[in-house]
């Protein structure tokens, strides 16, 4: 879809949603926002003799989004848009493959000029309840969206949400197709089976169902338990029993607990056999933050999830997750925000994560991997440029199974409300 059709789509797309009588509350209660986003992404492959020396491309983001609000009545009926574009700025056929921009359909090792696409979601909500039908997104522990590029990642599908009793919350919902990051076309969805997962697909690799359900309940204000349910209908079934609780210690100190448990099996189509088990504690103090993560896999293969999607574990980071087949890995984190200082919109923060254990399947020794991350952000607090943020991001990865990575990116962001 070129930038003419889609601005054409995009105008369809708003008039029909005014088109004819509507209340006050579907009019005054919509917003509308443009997101722009410049991405440059440069990956280092450290070894000899690799096919390619690096990845390295620069991007241009539009990110469209309107929501409506509702009509009156028992029950409220509304829509939302997304409109995404995405413009080639630089690369050539050697330095491909960063996830920034879509391969050309005709020439696989060129990423195309530009590529875009309209997502649409119809509404209905009564009382606390509401069914989203169409382009959605995602943040739940079996299926959460990838939006770590210059586009997000979107599933196609039905979502339930339920709020009517107090302090407890439900999901339900299917999802049909996936569209990544880097494409315009909604696919069939598959297991991701990168690493050293040792994942084992059936006849059937793809396919066309997620059903999902879950349920969050908020004990207190600051403790809240969740079990949520996926299953990609032929390939693996997945149970996640999650926790989170914040502890005030004293003025401006805190202890944050972020406990995670998952059960993968297969569902007749694979080999999927995983126990993940993650934890996360985090010290506050003033601006500093102090963070230690522990991580392990257990089963006959590593963690399942759906590829192009992000895995809902707490040593996923830049590059890697660590969910490989019987991997045990931690995490020291670090975090300062400059208000403390003085200086607010500034923030920093770094981690060094370290892997070991996982199964090689014949290969002598166990595998070992670290990755080291550092971030770097400042959003402009006032003036002509308020809100405009700039994030540094640089990664380090080395392995003895896998690949040894440098890698940096720079995002500039800005939205900009159009009402």
């Amino acid at each position: 879809m070129d930038r003419n059709t889609l601005c054409l789509t995009l105008c369809g797309a708003a008039s029909l949603a005014f088109a004819g009588p509507a209340s006050a509350d579907f009019i005054q209660d919509s917003k509308a926002s443009l997101e722009l986003r410049n991405f440059y992404f440069n990956r280092d492959f450290r070894q000899d003799g690799a096919p390619q020396n690096k990845a390295e491309e620069w991007a241009q983001g539009f990110l469209l989004r309107y929501e409506s609000g509702y009509t009156e009545g028992t029950v409220g009926v509304g829509v939302d848009a997304l409109g995404l574009l995405g413009v080639k700025l630089d690369s050539s056929p050697d330095r491909t493959g960063t996830g920034l921009l879509k391969s050309d359909r005709e020439r696989p090792n060129r990423a195309q000029d530009e590529y875009g696409e309209l997502g649409l979601t119809a509404k209905l909500r009564a009382s606390q309840s509401t069914l989203k039908v169409g382009t959605l997104m995602p943040k739940l522990p079996v299926a959460l969206h990838n939006d770590s590029r210059l586009l997000p990642q979107t599933f196609r599908g039905a979502w339930a949400n339920s709020a009517e009793l107090e302090n407890l919350t439900l999901d339900l919902g299917r999802f049909d197709r996936i569209n990544q990051r880097n494409s315009s076309d909604n696919e069939e969805m598959t297991v991701f089976n990168g690493g050293n997962r040792n994942i084992v697909l059936g006849r059937a690799r793809t396919s066309d169902r997620f059903d999902f359900a879950g349920a969050t309940w908020k004990w207190t204000p600051s403790l809240s338990t969740a079990y949520h349910y996926g299953a990609l209908d032929g390939l693996y079934q997945q149970h996640y029993l999650t926790l989170n609780h914040l502890l005030p210690i004293a003025e401006g100190q805190s202890l944050k607990s972020d406990v995670r448990w998952a059960r993968s099996t297969d569902d007749g189509g694979s080999n999927v056999d995983n126990d993940a088990f993650g934890a996360m504690f985090t010290y506050s103090l003033g601006g500093h933050a102090f963070g230690l993560g522990y991580q392990r896999m257990s089963g006959d293969t590593g963690f399942a999830y759906i590829s192009g999607a992000d895995a809902y574990l707490v040593n996923l980071v830049q590059i890697n997750d660590f969910g490989n087949e019987d991997e045990r890995s931690w995490q020291a984190r670090y975090d300062y925000n400059f208000a403390a200082l003085g200086i607010p919109g500034l923030t920093f923060m770094t981690r060094y994560l370290s892997g070991d254990n996982v199964d090689l399947r014949g290969a002598a020794g166990e595998g070992k991997e670290w990755e080291r991350n550092t971030d770097i952000a400042y959003v402009v607090q006032s003036g002509p440029l308020k809100n405009l943020g700039i994030k540094w991001r640089n990664a380090s990865t080395r392995s003895n199974f896998g690949s040894d990575l440098d890698e940096n990116r720079l995002i500039l962001s800005y939205t900009l409300p159009l009402w």
